[in-house]
């Protein structure tokens, strides 16, 4: 099996990344992306959060990795945050023209509810490509109060529902916010067909406007 291992922390020097490690079936580190978009928000009443505190944005190049075409092709990764940024999703597909696209991520109770599924949704429909994201589990309220009885800091609370969703935008596998395995059939041809049949890529206005990598 290939193993997209969520994220940790790298340090690089006297840097930090927020980095996903892609292993191939033989143990092989095949891809390590680094956040590219850090994770800064203010939302009155709901979270203030500023990972730019600690963490530097990653860049420089694409990330993808080849699984063969017997397999699932050239699969793309981003991390969390990074799946609001349709143009990441756009530049995969235009430069590495990958059918899948995978993002770790934990969502958090105010922007989980609210847009999870929909930015999924939404960047099949950009890369027109299959989007597969993983979650942690939410944190139980034993857990919590276990942490309060330490005098630990409390974990991240995640919405969780790690889900996965066809280039249609139609989820085709889901989860709600415990422990939990998804298990879904993937048929790569249909980012191919969604490719031909509604061709977005061939009717760019690149008149009006462009999506360019500028790594």
């Amino acid at each position: 099996v290939f193993i997209v291992g969520g994220s940790v922390p790298e340090r690089d020097g006297d840097d930090i990344y927020n980095t996903c490690m892609v292993f191939d079936p033989r143990g092989v580190l095949v891809a390590k992306h680094r956040k590219v978009h850090l994770f800064d928000i203010d939302v009155p009443g709901g979270i203030t959060f500023k990972e730019s505190d600690t963490l530097t944005a990653g860049g420089g190049l694409l990330t993808t990795f080849d699984t063969g075409e017997g397999l699932f092709g050239t699969v793309g990764v981003g991390i969390c945050y990074d799946i609001r940024f349709p143009e990441l999703a756009l530049l995969l597909t235009k430069e590495k023209d990958v059918s899948m696209i995978c993002f770790p991520g934990a969502f958090n109770m105010t922007t989980g509810p609210a847009h999870w599924e929909l930015l999924q949704r939404a960047r099949a429909v950009d890369s027109q490509a299959f989007v597969l994201t993983a979650s942690p589990a939410r944190a139980t309220e034993e857990m919590l109060e276990a942490t309060k009885k330490d005098g630990k800091f409390p974990p991240y609370t995640a919405w969780g529902h790690s889900t996965a969703v066809n280039p249609w935008g139609e989820i085709i596998g889901s989860c709600d916010e415990g422990e939990a395995i998804v298990e879904v059939e993937i048929d790569v041809s249909k980012s191919m067909q969604m490719k031909t049949n509604i061709p977005t890529a061939l009717q760019k206005r690149t008149d009006l406007y462009s999506v360019e990598f500028k790594g």
